[in-house]
């Protein structure tokens, strides 16, 4: 734990995860590997609709393309985690988490593409940041894996940052604040469901 420094990215984020949701994790680990592969999945099914909605754009493809193969094997590997634990990998309910935040992204291409990688980033580092904040309480597998994830996902959230900047006519400063605001609303906010990026637990 020592060798990992996370502190860009609690610095970035508006909040960190409140300890109700880690508790509420604990106890329903079974929902929150599920909820995590489905993530892996969506995450790499979103850098895949980068890379064919911006096919000269030779940065996001190769960004988006490692990215994509990464999210994939975290798929298989969340994916062998509940074959050992004898859970069922089984379709469910999303959080409303990443959509409160898709709803504020703009229309035109140049803003929507400046919107969507502001949000991808976001979502990248409110990730790490969970997996930093389970790991300690996690049996030693999960607490390995949690862990070895911390690199991939911190380098995520820089990748889709810079590619904001680089495709945005001016600073995205305030942007990003926007967004961030949106998102530690969604995090605060007392949720029903829970899930790995669900609000505070009800």
């Amino acid at each position: 734990m020592a060798d990992t420094d996370i502190s860009p990215i609690l610095a970035f984020l508006h909040c960190e995860t409140p300890d109700s949701w880690i508790q509420a994790a604990l106890k329903q680990l079974d929902i929150l590997l599920i909820d995590h592969a489905a993530n892996e999945l969506k995450a790499a099914q979103s850098a895949m609709t980068l890379i064919g909605k911006n096919a000269t754009k030779l940065d996001i493809l190769n960004k988006m393309s490692r990215l994509a193969r990464e999210e994939m094997l975290h798929f298989e590997q969340v994916l062998k985690i509940l074959k050992k634990r004898k859970i069922a990998y089984r379709p469910i309910k999303a959080s409303a988490y990443a959509a409160t935040m898709a709803q504020h992204i703009r229309k035109t291409p140049s803003e929507r593409l400046v919107d969507t990688l502001i949000v991808g980033a976001i979502i990248e580092a409110r990730s790490c940041e969970r997996f930093y904040h389970l790991a300690p309480h996690l049996d030693e597998q999960l607490k390995k894996f949690y862990m070895s994830l911390l690199k991939s996902e911190a380098r995520h959230y820089q990748d889709y940052l810079n590619l904001a900047q680089t495709y945005a006519e001016s600073s995205i400063e305030d942007r990003v604040q926007f967004f961030l605001e949106k998102e530690s609303q969604a995090i605060l906010s007392p949720d029903p469901l829970f899930r790995f990026h669900s609000g505070v637990p009800v």
